[in-house]
């Protein structure tokens, strides 16, 4: 685990698979891994381990009870809620090691109260198509992740 990076958040992540490709995305680059709950498996699922090879105990991840657990874990941070509906781009923000990067369940995406909570300093967007729904829910932590890393110099990679 790095100091450099943002956390990502998976809010109420509905596929295992995703969840178990997160695992090994954050082991991998250090990020810490928050999941919030419900969750739509069990941690034990197979697939989600399947997915997860065996970075599993390469990576920092916690499960919180529900979104205000999660942002007791701290106060000053900033949340950057993920969604097709925002207008600000991914890339257009200077990330600190102490953001959380907040992305829905599939496949409905961020419920308009998480989106409307005062906690979130700014809704975000990575560019897509027009006529497409979304991307992939790790593929999106994934870009968004590794340009906070970039920004950060690659610290610690090889």
């Amino acid at each position: 685990m790095t100091d450099t990076l943002p956390s990502i958040a998976f809010h109420e992540p509905r596929i295992p698979q995703n969840t178990g490709n997160a695992i090994r995305l954050a082991a991998v680059t250090g990020a810490r891994l928050h999941l919030v709950e419900p969750l739509g498996f069990d941690l034990s699922e197979p697939k989600l381990k399947r997915a997860g090879l065996d970075y599993h105990d390469l990576a920092s991840v916690s499960v919180h009870p529900d979104f205000e657990a999660l942002l007791a874990g701290d106060l000053t941070a900033r949340v950057f809620a993920f969604t097709t509906k925002a207008t600000t781009r991914y890339a257009d923000i200077v990330y600190r090691p102490s953001d959380i990067l907040l992305f829905g369940p599939e496949p409905t995406g961020l419920e308009d109260a998480v989106l409307a909570h005062p906690r979130i300093t700014d809704q975000v967007k990575i560019p897509m198509l027009p006529s497409r729904r979304s991307l992939n829910l790790t593929s999106s932590a994934s870009i968004v992740i590794y340009e906070a890393w970039r920004q950060a110099g690659f610290v610690g990679g090889v």
